[in-house]
């Protein structure tokens, strides 16, 4: 366990990272600011992942091999929605949401 931090504290905590995570992703008209939503939404699930595990199975890794998985995943898909935006603001030279509906195909 970890010393003189509850798990009610650190759920809280992640609570709070998903739902400005959530709520950026509704509300930013930014590409950039989209994927820096998407990958708030899911440290907060890596941070949920690792905390359950240490606080239920502490002798176990299998929080933190989840974790490192899903970091893994959200590294690769972070670079291909850089790829994606990059070449978005080649085509229309903007990286708005509302923007993306003037592509030519």
């Amino acid at each position: 366990m970890i010393l003189g931090v509850s798990i009610y504290e650190i759920l809280s905590l992640t609570t709070i990272l998903f739902f400005i995570g959530i709520y950026g992703f509704f509300t930013r008209k930014n590409l950039i600011s989209v994927l820096m939503s998407i990958e708030l939404i899911l440290n907060a699930t890596v941070i949920n992942f690792v905390v359950i595990n240490k606080y239920m199975f502490p002798e176990k890794l299998e929080g933190a091999i989840f974790g490192i998985f899903i970091i893994a995943v959200a590294a690769a898909e972070t670079a291909l929605a850089i790829a994606i935006i990059i070449n978005l603001y080649r085509q229309i030279t903007s990286v708005e949401v509302d923007d993306t509906t003037t592509l030519k195909y």
